[in-house]
């Protein structure tokens, strides 16, 4: 199996929603396409990939450093015993002749391709991404289905209300029964008025209700908002505080005594150590959100998931962030405790794929090769124009 071209492009997914810290305005995502010689159905194998939400495309990156460095490997270098690519040895030619740390953006760069890759041997197997992790990597075992939770809550202009209500009203329409809230970019009483309002459509049970403040608050503020949010047992409160500032995540947690959520904004397992060793965090209770996508990929994510395993962390208390079909396989092959989703925004990357129905808050992967944006239409739009 050799890689026999790779192309990138920028999409934009602007929109005038905001969180806590920032608006998404100007985003934009990198989306790849990995073409291969293995044919299947008379067509070559072709991976695809992007970059999650919250960071913006990584073109530079991409075409100064880790395409290049994947093109000039040779198919010894990137095969593994059967002939197919290793996706390990694929992210170590990507990663040579960079130093440690540093993790920031180069991160996000390595996790596209890293999915793209995943895809391409996935689809050589013949098997969905989700069998392959499993057989792999979990003694064949995976999920009949993965819990998943509706994100969205975001501040929007003309937002009240009664539009968030009818907002959270629609996701239970779809069929989830959890769901998630921005909080944190208005003053702590509107933000309790804008709760209360979630919680009435939620029929009072705070365990259905997520808050996600997206890292704004320093520790006094965290915790005022804390105490004020204790009442209503929430399913998590994440991201309180910055995302590297382990020893406010400490103090926090041994106030905050409901289950805090973090990690999408820690790239690296390194940075997942720290955090696991500083933070404060429980492993009974607390929540990690680490994104393959935007953290080196699954190569890199194998590393965390063992590095939490040695610190006595299960792999159930891992929902990675992002809402994509990526981290979906990912969290159904190797038993993880659910994954995000993103209903209504983010399109065309937010949702899994198409005609998938999503019941209770749980839903059941396809039979397809790869991570299956095939069967997502308006994603694979996007994607086919680049190998057209």
């Amino acid at each position: 199996m050799r890689i026999t071209g790779i192309t990138d492009i920028v999409v934009p997914i602007k929109s005038s929603i905001r969180n806590a810290y920032i608006d998404f305005s100007t985003m934009t995502a990198s989306v790849v396409a990995i073409a291969t010689d293995v044919v299947k159905d008379g067509k070559p194998v072709i991976g695809f990939g992007f970059n999650s939400n919250g960071r913006y495309s990584e073109q530079g990156l991409l075409r100064e450093r880790f395409i290049p460095r994947l093109k000039s490997a040779t198919a010894k270098e990137l095969q593994d015993e059967r002939g197919l690519i290793d996706p390990a040895k694929a992210w170590a030619a990507m990663m040579t002749n960079e130093k440690p740390g540093g993790h920031g953006e180069r991160s996000v760069a390595v996790g596209i391709l890293d999915m793209a890759i995943w895809d391409a041997v996935a689809k050589a197997e013949g098997l969905p991404l989700w069998k392959l992790l499993a057989n792999r990597y979990n003694g064949g075992k995976a999920d009949e289905s993965a819990w998943v939770y509706a994100a969205g809550g975001y501040y929007y202009p003309g937002e009240n209300e009664k539009s968030l209500q009818d907002e959270m009203r629609g996701y239970l329409d779809k069929g989830y029964s959890t769901v998630k809230m921005k909080v944190g970019g208005v003053p702590l009483k509107e933000d309790l008025k804008r709760i209360e309002a979630v919680l009435k459509v939620l029929g009072g049970n705070g365990d259905k209700l997520c808050v996600d403040v997206n890292g704004r608050f320093d520790l006094d503020r965290a915790i005022e908002f804390g105490d004020a949010i204790a009442p209503y047992k929430l399913h998590w409160y994440e991201e309180p505080v910055d995302p590297l500032d382990y020893l406010v995540h400490a103090a926090l947690a041994t106030r905050y005594m409901g289950p805090l959520a973090t990690g999408e904004n820690l790239f690296s397992m390194q940075d997942a150590r720290n955090l696991i060793r500083h933070g404060g965090l429980r492993p009974d209770r607390d929540w990690l959100q680490m994104d393959p996508a935007l953290s080196y990929g699954l190569v890199e994510y194998l590393r965390t998931l063992s590095m939490l395993r040695a610190h006595g962390w299960s792999p159930r208390r891992c929902v990675p962030h992002g809402g994509h079909q990526f981290a979906l396989n990912i969290a159904v092959g190797l038993g993880l405790g659910g994954n995000e989703s993103y209903p209504q925004v983010f399109a065309p990357f937010g949702g899994f794929a198409d005609n998938v129905p999503v019941k209770d808050s749980r839903v059941k992967m396809p039979d397809i090769p790869g991570i299956g944006f095939e069967a997502k239409n308006d994603l694979y739009a996007v994607m086919k124009q680049m190998v057209a």
